[in-house]
């Protein structure tokens, strides 16, 4: 019943970024034979988009998966199929970047009940309407040091996406990456990463871009950054543009035990990043950093991963907001009688 409910929860993941995503896509005019070219090669791919993360057996998911690699790198050399947003495959994420210079597509494929491999590819926009395809190999199980590596698409650290931002500094683009892994049977990791562009137009995965310099206890700059939570908690971390920050749960063990990540549930504060001359700079107590004592956040600045707000965490939020204010205006005892 629960890898039911991660399977649907994470559909409708996908399905609420892509939606955003294809808020920032522009407008492409198909001529009839064109549609139907492109609706047929859809169609053929949508069964095995489903049975990637639906069907029962591991050979079944496998097959599925080799099917659909080949057939959707078939469907994206027809002509301007960078402009076709394929929006039945809904168990495989696809967003374009907001200045709409390339797409990922990002999935997910479960080989038992603890190991998941990813699998992605990067489109570029083309000015004549042809193919550059940009495949992404997960080797995040063969690897220590995630957090700490510059990347490549021949080693990319596997996710499924579900948000880019785009900032820049120097005149120079910064896509940041905010994805998805289911990553164990006990505990879930969400990762943001900043991807850039070199010299020849390859993708580079991180980079020294997240630092801590403006906390109490300084922490070196990390190349990449990720939380990890029990695996039934509701976490937020996501993209806030009202308060132009990354926004993410203050996690804390349930049993007091911070070695265990799978026992990390929310508190219900909030840290965040703010973007400051080509970093994401650590803010340790947002609602401190951005509200007066007392004062209620808006209802937009607390979203989930779907960009809705999170009526639950603004309830918390308030009346943690409104016990503070209480305890503030409550009179002082005095000293004796």
């Amino acid at each position: 019943m629960l890898c039911s409910v991660r399977k649907l929860a994470i559909t409708s993941l996908i399905t609420s970024s892509v939606i955003l995503s294809a808020q920032q896509t522009f407008a492409q005019k198909f001529s009839s034979s064109e549609k139907k070219e492109f609706k047929k090669r859809e169609d053929s791919l949508k069964t095995f988009a489903y049975n990637i993360v639906f069907a029962p057996e591991t050979d079944q998911r496998f097959r599925a998966d080799s099917n659909f690699v080949r057939m959707l790198v078939r469907a994206l050399r027809l002509r301007n199929s960078f402009n076709y947003s394929f929006d039945s495959l809904q168990t495989i994420s696809r967003l374009y970047s907001p200045d709409s210079a390339f797409r990922i597509f990002t999935w997910q494929l479960k080989k038992d009940e603890y190991t998941y491999f990813h699998r992605g590819a990067i489109q570029m926009r083309t000015n004549d309407g042809s193919l550059k395809l940009i495949a992404l190999h997960d080797v995040a199980d063969f690897s220590d040091k995630l957090l700490d590596s510059v990347r490549t698409p021949k080693n990319w650290v596997g996710v499924i996406y579900y948000r880019i931002v785009l900032k820049t500094f120097n005149d120079k683009k910064y896509y940041t990456l905010l994805g998805y892994d289911d990553f164990s049977t006990a505990s879930t990791k969400k990762w943001m990463e900043v991807m850039t562009f070199n010299e020849n137009g390859d993708p580079v995965f991180g980079g020294p871009y997240i630092s801590f310099k403006e906390d109490s206890l300084k922490k070196p700059v990390q190349l990449r950054f990720n939380i990890e939570y029990k695996k039934e908690a509701a976490t937020t971390f996501n993209y806030d543009p009202d308060l132009d920050m990354i926004l993410f749960d203050d996690l804390v063990s349930e049993t007091n035990e911070p070695t265990h990540k799978e026992t990390y549930i929310p508190d219900g504060d909030f840290q965040a990043f703010k973007w400051e001359k080509g970093q994401w700079v650590h803010v340790n107590k947002v609602f401190d950093f951005k509200l007066k004592d007392g004062e209620f956040p808006r209802e937009k600045t607390i979203l989930n991963d779907e960009g809705k707000p999170d009526e639950q965490k603004l309830l918390e939020q308030s009346l943690k907001n409104q016990k503070k204010q209480d305890s503030t205006n409550a009179p002082k005892k005095s000293g004796g009688n």
